[in-house]
């Protein structure tokens, strides 16, 4: 059966990459090179001078070692300085490299070459981000620039096993995040050239069409045009998300296909129209160079993310098939594409945008090489209402498959499941891609003259048509469908399991129902946690009778609060049962469960309460440090605890109590604050 797929081999190399990958970022400590180095030598010689099966399983390892070589490696080649705690105010200086604009008077700025009181050279940060609330319409990047501000350490995970956005900071050289507390100033301009001149390009163009424009519309044109999505209020991002239309705002695969694809019909037809040029030159070929600047530059003006350098390597395999005359758009096209991404940037693995762009990618390519061979994508030739018919059906059949396709990836991340997403699909990807994205372009060849007002005119009559129907479909039954936090094992199972379907083609690909199916069924044995700990000990949440958490303390914006009741799929903590609530005062908070009525819980704001507390309460979590004076409890966590532990999350037993910290899950890794702080002996909190 295996000898029968030989030509289907080489697409598990990409597999194997990405999990030698995923054994590297699960190791508990950073690991060693040389184990790896010495596998790799190894694996390369067996791979060589044996033969039969074992040549092909020692070829298997290589390929795993490679993907864990390579994150060891661009681990290391990203290592940056980040500060260990919070800062008071300091005043710094650095050169801007992005300008995110959220509101009038509400920005983020990534600043570089960085410079402030006290910091030598091994200690400043390669970048740091700041949130701006003063006025700030001149910065732009590649201005040098002075404030002050409060800078802390990229954030862990609000609860174990959660977003890690100190690993992302990490391979994104962020030292640190803050926010103002002064005006900026510019003190100077950057010379030469750099990425900054591609962002300056990129924000300027953004403002030149927020100024023409406005409200959420507008923003949606400025996202399809440079990327930028900061200026989409949040109440407009959650309705394409509910409705299942989000990604049609990140320039993906999609919308480069639709951009390049638009080149190079135009640019074939034009050329076509000349006398006598398709009979003597190669047009194709020409229109298909063509094709190939346009994805360039787009991926240049989009801020060349993730979904876009995948899109791009993939539509320039594309093109290039075309230029050779071969049919290009094949799973070893998908292949190459992830192979190539995986070792230029393995964190990649990891990002949501990674997995659901290729997971869809996947999908489609494997249904279109069974449509080519079944022979119904050749009924689109033919009369015009057959035509029609064909293009209605592949969009149905794209919006199903991508969407069967992405739909665990969001609940996974997200945790939300877009129930109505094939019909806003069906709806809005035609408005997509037969009105919205040639106006898109006509936007990109009228900027140079000034004539873009009629064609972002046109994008924003699109967007709005869009937004009508993303509205609509959101308030339908069931459109918010909220699931609570899936486990690691039932992602890496259904992954598994999907694809063994989609890579094979003979009939034994269908075992790979069964492990999604075993995934399935352990989401529903793994029991989430009993009570949840931020890392400052502020907020709290114990799981009432119902299910449902019941916060002790915190504000009802704090991210912590809002992480964990996304993650229990729950909307409101209003909606917990009447007699699960606690009894909070200045101190602090009571808590006694319903489900567990012997034990007595409290959550200590102020040093006065901790003698009462630890006296009396089975599990006290403080905010304070609690030294070795609270001896009585069965737990007791506190402010020493959570600084060198971050957020803990407690299950409770009939007769134990089990305990895992964020410091616990991450392991002793470079992007760890409280491996750092271990590791350094940095001051304790105050």
């Amino acid at each position: 059966m295996l000898a029968a797929e030989r030509d289907r081999w080489a697409l598990w190399i990409p597999v194997l990459i990405g999990c030698g990958i995923s054994a590297y970022f699960a190791a508990a400590a950073e690991p060693t090179p040389w184990p790896a180095a010495a596998a790799a030598a190894v694996a390369g010689a067996c791979a060589v001078f044996v033969h039969g099966g074992l040549r092909w399983l020692t070829v298997a390892v290589l390929c795993a070692v490679v993907g864990f070589a390579a994150a060891a490696v661009r681990t290391q080649v990203v290592s940056a300085p980040a500060i260990m705690a919070e800062t008071g105010v300091l005043t710094m200086a650095g050169q801007v490299e992005r300008v995110e604009r959220f509101a009038p008077k509400e920005m983020r700025l990534t600043l570089s070459h960085l410079s402030a009181e006290g910091w030598t050279a091994t200690s400043t940060p390669a970048r740091v981000r700041i949130g701006v609330r003063t006025k700030g319409d001149d910065v732009r990047p590649g201005q040098l620039v002075e404030l002050r501000a409060v800078l802390m350490p990229p954030p862990g995970p609000s609860v174990p096993g959660g977003y890690d956005f100190s690993r992302q900071a990490w391979f994104d050289r962020l030292g640190a995040v803050g926010f103002a507390v002064s005006a900026v100033k510019v003190t100077g301009q950057a010379q030469g050239w750099g990425a900054w001149r591609v962002a300056r390009w990129r924000d300027d163009i953004g403002r030149r069409l927020l100024a023409q424009t406005g409200g959420d519309t507008g923003a949606m044109a400025v996202a399809l045009v440079t990327g930028e999505r900061a200026a989409i209020s949040e109440e407009t991002m959650e309705t394409l998300r509910v409705a299942g239309i989000a990604h049609l705002l990140a320039i993906s695969g999609m919308n480069i296909a639709m951009m390049t694809g638009f080149v190079f019909v135009v640019v074939r037809f034009l050329l076509v129209c000349v006398p006598g040029l398709a009979l003597r030159h190669p047009v194709k070929q020409w229109a298909a160079v063509a094709a190939l600047g346009a994805g360039f530059f787009y991926l240049l003006m989009s801020g060349a993310t993730i979904p876009t350098q995948r899109a791009f390597i993939a539509s320039t395999v594309v093109f290039v098939g075309i230029l050779l005359d071969r049919v290009a758009i094949t799973m070893r096209l998908v292949a190459v594409t992830a192979i190539v991404l995986l070792l230029l940037s393995p964190e990649s693995l990891l990002s949501v945008s990674f997995q659901m762009s290729f997971a869809a990618v996947v999908a489609l390519v494997a249904v279109y090489e069974r449509a080519r061979t079944g022979g119904w994508l050749a009924a689109g030739h033919g009369s015009m209402p057959r035509r029609l018919g064909v293009y209605v059906l592949a969009v149905a059949v794209t919006s199903l498959v991508a969407g069967a396709a992405t739909g665990f990836f969001a609940a996974f991340h997200f945790n939300n499941f877009a129930t109505w997403g094939l019909l806003t699909n069906m709806a809005a990807v035609p408005i997509m891609g037969l009105w919205i994205m040639p106006w898109v372009l006509v936007i990109f060849v009228a900027l140079p003259f000034g004539w873009e007002a009629l064609p972002l005119k046109m994008v924003v009559w699109g967007n709005e048509l869009t937004l009508v129907i993303a509205r609509w479909v959101s308030t339908l039954p069931g459109a918010d469908l909220r699931i609570p936090a899936l486990p690691d094992v039932t992602m890496g199972l259904v992954v598994t399991g999907g694809l063994w379907m989609l890579l094979w083609t003979r009939a034994w690909r269908w075992w790979g129902i069964v492990p999604m199916l075993a995934g399935v069924a352990f989401a529903f044995t793994a029991r989430p946690p009993d009570i949840l700990i931020d890392e400052k000990g502020k907020v709290a949440a114990v799981r009432g009778a119902s299910g449902d958490l019941v916060m002790l303390g915190g504000s009802p914006k704090s991210f912590a609060r809002e992480t964990w009741l996304r993650r229990n799929a729950q909307k409101e903590t209003e909606d917990a049962a009447a007699g699960d609530r606690p009894t909070c005062d200045t101190l602090g908070c009571i808590y006694r469960p319903v489900r567990r009525p012997d034990l007595r819980i409290a959550l200590v704001r102020l040093p006065d309460a901790l003698p009462e507390d630890c006296a009396r309460a089975d599990i006290v979590i403080s905010a304070v440090p609690a030294f070795r004076r609270c001896k009585g409890p069965l737990l007791v966590i506190d402010r020493f605890d959570l600084w060198r532990g971050g957020a803990h999350a407690v299950w409770l037993g009939k007769d134990s109590v089990t305990m895992l910290s964020v410091a616990q899950g991450q392991g002793l890794r470079p992007w760890s604050l409280y491996a750092r702080r271990t590791e350094e002996n940095a001051d304790k909190p105050q």
